[in-house]
C-alpha cells in the first residue's frame, strides 16, 4: 500500500472492494444521476447496503455531474455513503473541472459531517470512459491540495478494483510525493 501524509492526513492507495472498507467512516459511490443501483461501484454499494439506501436516495435525486450528496450507509459497515456523479468523458464538459468538483465536494461533505476516514473509488473511469491516468492525476491532485486544509478528515483511501489501476494510482502518488 502506497501512502503519503500531509498535514496529519494520510492518503493511501490499495486494491480491494469499495463496499468492504469496514474501517472507514464513509465510502464514496460513483453514482448515476438518479442515485439508483446499477453496475460497477454503484451496484456493489447498493447490493451491500440493501434496499434502504435506494429508498433514502430517491428524494435526493437527480444530481448533476460534479455534484455530491451524503446518506447513511444502511447495511454497509460504514456510517455514511457520499454519492458523486462524475462526468461522462467526451460528453459532460468541462470534464476535468466536473471530476475535480466530485472529489472536492465529497471532501467538503466529509469535513461538514465530522468524518475522519473516507474511501474513494476511481470515479468516472469505468463505463463513463474517463482515461485512468488523467482521472488519477485529478483525484490525487485534489486530495493532496485539500489535505493542507482538512481538520476533521485524517485518512483518505483510494480503493482500486484492478491491479493495473492500483499501479497507476501508486505511480501518480509517488510522483506527487516529490513535488511538495
Amino acid at each position: 500500500m502506497t501512502h503519503r501524509t500531509i498535514n496529519n492526513v494520510t492518503i493511501e492507495c490499495t486494491l480491494g472492494d469499495i463496499a468492504s472498507q469496514a474501517d472507514m467512516d464513509a465510502v464514496v459511490n460513483a453514482a448515476n444521476a438518479q442515485l439508483r443501483p446499477g453496475g460497477g461501484v454503484a451496484g456493489a454499494i447498493h447490493r451491500a447496503a440493501g434496499p434502504g439506501l435506494d429508498e433514502e436516495c430517491r428524494s435526493l435525486a437527480p444530481i448533476k455531474p460534479g455534484q455530491a450528496v451524503i446518506t447513511s450507509a444502511h447495511n454497509l459497515p460504514n456510517k455514511y455513503v457520499i454519492h458523486c456523479l462524475g462526468p461522462v468523458y467526451g460528453v459532460d464538459e468541462p470534464a476535468d473541472e466536473l471530476l475535480a468538483g466530485c472529489y472536492r465536494r465529497a471532501l467538503q461533505l466529509a469535513e461538514q459531517n465530522g468524518i475522519e476516514s473516507i474511501a474513494f473509488p476511481a470515479i468516472s473511469t469505468g463505463v463513463f470512459g474517463y482515461p485512468l491516468e488523467a482521472a488519477t492525476r485529478i483525484a490525487l491532485g485534489v486530495m493532496t491540495a485539500a489535505a493542507q486544509k482538512l481538520t476533521q478528515l485524517k485518512q483518505i483511501r483510494c480503493v482500486l478494483f484492478q491491479p493495473s489501476d492500483l499501479a497507476v494510482y501508486n505511480q501518480v502518488l509517488d510522483e506527487l510525493k516529490g513535488t511538495r
